[in-house]
Parts: structure tokens; sequence; C-alpha cells
């Protein structure tokens, strides 16, 4: 098979398109061919700098396509039926392989690009909410990066709650394209302070709730944005900048930072029937899935740089 492969990490264009062997399928996992790959940040962040579980490796947490081969112990799926799939690597391929448990049914008639971008976002902004979160109606959120794949998940997801969603962008062009998924107020974070904008939109109140998928100096914006008894939910690190921030202000607002990580979660019933959920209420129309571009497999290097140069709203799909 073709696959987008790396033998060293770095920037976009340690990148090589080249022929791999063949997934082998595991009795409890299935094969699948490959029809889309969402690219995760995830992704981004182990080619620049993460573990490599081969040489040649393969990096990428989420892909869907229809099922080739099954295992001999797996009874709930079949060859030619669609599924989107996460694990910890392989998805930037014509085939791969994973557990079945990490393979989800695409309903009938689905888009299976729209599917493909599913489990990990919105798996990830209704961990940050309601998991972690622990949202109620009638409180104040505050997205930052509202124009990520998490962060458009999680402004719809907080508006179907009953929140006020304040989100955060890099531009007043990118914050008007999320008012159509619910955001009440947008903070442009390039042009004016983050925390000041807050304050004012909440009348020196702060947020009941921060989903801060950034990091870095972004969660010191993120601290200073909550009010009393209000959380942060950290979820990554897209800013890849140390975590160097002052957190003393949690003490006396009696605030809390809790970190996620849906991997950890995502064999459970609880999340696996939760990600299943998102995917059919997505596809009753219930959910908007942005896909915001796509390229060929074989420019994976060129999909990778696009994302980093954050002008995407939504995600950004590999085709094979």
């Amino acid at each position: 098979m073709k696959a987008a492969v790396y033998y060293e990490t770095g920037a976009p264009d340690v990148f090589r398109y080249e022929d791999v062997t063949d997934p082998a399928c595991h009795p409890q996992g299935v094969v699948i061919r490959v029809e889309a790959v969402s690219i995760e940040g995830g992704d981004t962040l182990n080619r620049g700098g993460g573990q490599m579980a081969g040489s040649p490796h393969v990096v990428g947490y989420q892909a869907a396509g229809e099922i080739v081969e099954v295992g001999a112990e797996v009874t709930h799926l079949k060859v030619g039926q669609k599924v989107v799939t996460v694990n910890a690597f392989g998805s930037h391929a014509e085939l791969r392989a994973v557990p079945a448990r990490n393979a989800w049914p695409i309903p009938g008639g689905f888009d299976i690009q729209k599917a493909s971008a599913i489990p990990v976002p919105f798996g990830t902004a209704h961990e940050c909410l309601f998991g972690a979160g622990r949202l109620k109606a009638g409180e104040t959120v505050l997205v930052q990066a509202g124009a990520g794949a998490v962060g458009i998940a999680a402004i719809q997801l907080a508006k179907q709650a009953g929140a006020t969603v304040l989100a955060s962008a890099s531009s007043d062009e990118r914050l008007e394209r999320l008012k159509v998924f619910g955001m009440d107020h947008g903070i442009n974070y390039g042009r004016d302070d983050l925390v000041e904008q807050v304050m004012k939109l909440t009348g020196g109140k702060g947020v009941d709730l921060v989903v801060d998928p950034v990091g870095g100096a972004t969660l010191q914006g993120s601290l200073g944005a909550l009010g009393y008894r209000g959380r942060i939910s950290l979820v990554g690190n897209a800013g890849r900048e140390p975590m160097k921030v002052d957190v003393s202000s949690l003490m006396g607002g009696n605030r809390s930072l809790t970190g996620v990580f849906l991997g950890a979660e995502i064999m459970t019933d609880r999340v696996h029937d939760m990600i299943q959920e998102m995917i059919d209420r997505a596809a009753k129309g219930e959910l908007a899935v942005v896909i915001d571009k796509t390229f060929p497999l074989s420019e994976a290097a060129a999909a990778h740089a696009y994302i980093e140069s954050r002008q995407a709203v939504g995600r950004v799909l590999l085709i094979p």
C-alpha cells in the first residue's frame, strides 16, 4: 500500500510518499480501506517531535473507510461496512488496522468525509464540557481556538446545552464564521486583550468554564478569564509552548484546572457510546462537521503545513 511516512520527526517536509507493507488483521481487529483521513492536532505534534512506532512511521489517529478484513473473534462488524476509526497511529495510509473496539459504524447515507472528522474532536469537546467541565445550562463558556475542530464542536455542544458561548480566534473573519454554530460573542486575540474582553462581556464576573486546546501562554489568559469557582479543561498544546503559568489565582477564586486526554478513556463503554452518539447526531443533521480543505494523501506535507499556518476553519483531510 501507499502511505505518507517519515523516518525522523521535524517540519512537514519530513514526509515521504512510499510503498509500505500492508497491515495485518488482528483476531480482535479490522482492516479498512481508507477513504478519508482527518488530520488531528496530535498528528502534527507527533510529526513535529513525538514518538515513532517504527521506521518508517505512519502517523495519524483518525480515518474512515470500508472494512476489507475482519478478525476471527469479531462478530459485530462485517466486510463492506463503512466505519470511522481511531488508533494511536497509522491513519496516513491507504489501509489501516485497528482494534474492532476502535471502529464506529457510519449511518447509511452519511458523508464519509464528515464522519472521518468526528470521534476525536467531538469526543474531546464533549469530555471537556460535560466530563471534566461539568457544564450546566445557564453558565458561560469560553472556547479558546474556536475555529479549530474541537472549538467548533465545543461551541455547538455548549450552545445546545443552554450555555452562553464566547470564543476566541485570530481574526474577525474567522470569528464571523463561528456565529452560525452558536457563538454569542467573539474575541479577536490577535487584536484585543482576551481577559479584558471577557470581563467586559461578562460584566466583570468572568466565565464559568474555559475549553483550552492551546496551552502555553494562552493558558494564562484562560486562568485570567475565570470567574469564581470557574473551571478550565486543558486539552492540548497546540501552541507548542512551555506550560509556564502562574496558577496562584486558582486558590483565591476556588477555581480548578483539569487536564483532559480522551485517549485514556476511549476504550470505556461511556466514551465509546458517547462517540457513537456524536456520529449519529451528526448524521441526523443535529451537529455540523466543518471540512476546511482536502489534500491528496501524497501531499501530506502540504496539508500539515497548511494546518500549521492557522488558516483553517474546521478539519483538513487527506484523501488516498
